[in-house]
């Protein structure tokens, strides 16, 4: 649990009392591509990742389901401990895409650091800023985008973060991700395919016009 000191981005601000809370509080837990790490009515606490890839996600009443933003190695999200703040209210499932170490900090834990601690509160302050700001620039995507750009984005993105030009991914997983029926995610890879841009087998994306996509997706 010593570790924990190294991903906690304001340790060194902590008194000897409150880094001892952390270490003998927080729970260390580890889950498999497709776990569920948060589900939206639950108040799990503040997520800290160790390692691996996570996704937010939240969902329609019809089940549809679109990505706020990822989690990788470093990354902390609030929004699993939403009830540490009265006033924000935010149902969102936080799932692993890969193998992926966390730490959970129960609520009570951190809300009593925040209220001691300074250094805590603006950090805290800081996360909640920069993930606002993903929820509106997501937004904006979705109401002022067109389509074909948010997904030719999408697979830029998911090559630069599997470091591959070959994706393995069904057209379902990229439909929950954008918000939007498999069926479309089908209708617009196959016009990427004739303009060259991708070769399509099952299960696998091969982007074969990595340039193309992204000046589509700017």
């Amino acid at each position: 649990m010593s570790e924990l000191r190294d991903f906690f981005p304001v340790w060194n601000k902590l008194n000897k009392n409150q880094q001892e809370k952390l270490e003998t509080t927080a729970v260390f837990k580890t889950y498999h591509e497709d776990e569920v790490v948060h589900n939206g009515t639950e108040c799990s606490g503040f997520l800290i990742v160790k390692s691996g890839q996570l996704r937010a996600h939240i969902s329609s009443e019809e089940g549809r389901e679109i990505t706020v933003y990822r989690l990788f190695e470093r990354d902390t999200c609030m929004f699993s401990g939403s009830c540490m703040m009265s006033s924000l209210q935010f149902d969102i499932t936080i799932e692993a895409e890969k193998k992926s170490e966390i730490w959970l900090i129960p609520p009570k834990v951190f809300r009593s650091l925040m209220d001691e601690s300074t250094a805590v509160a603006n950090f805290m302050n800081e996360i909640m800023a920069t993930r606002l700001s993903d929820i509106m620039w997501l937004i904006e995507q979705v109401m002022w985008k067109s389509f074909d750009k948010r997904l030719a984005a999408f697979l830029v993105e998911e090559s630069s973060i599997e470091e591959k030009s070959q994706l393995k991914i069904t057209h379902e997983r990229i439909a929950n991700h954008l918000g939007t029926a498999r069926e479309v995610v089908t209708r617009m890879l196959k016009y990427f395919q004739n303009e060259g841009m991708v070769k399509l087998t099952r299960g696998t994306i091969e982007i074969t016009d990595l340039k193309a996509l992204e000046v589509l997706g700017e």
